[in-house]
């Protein structure tokens, strides 16, 4: 199965929140050789930086606001 998103990739959630950047996809080694089902994201909140495991369908590509 190919992956919707790849490393790099920054991604909102369809439901809301901050952009998120991509840090490993679905298939990465975690660790003790325990392979990856979600996405791992990392992202800021105010300075201090967060992080979290998502499912490919609760994520969107994030579209920067349109400077008017």
């Amino acid at each position: 199965m190919t992956n919707k998103f790849q490393k790099g990739d920054v991604v909102v959630l369809k439901s809301g929140g901050p952009p998120m950047t991509i840090d490993a996809v679905p298939g990465d080694v975690k660790f003790l050789n325990e392979r990856r089902v979600d996405y791992y994201t990392r992202w800021f909140k105010g300075a201090s930086k967060d992080h979290g495991d998502f499912a490919e369908h609760l994520l969107e590509k994030y579209a920067p606001p349109q400077k008017k």
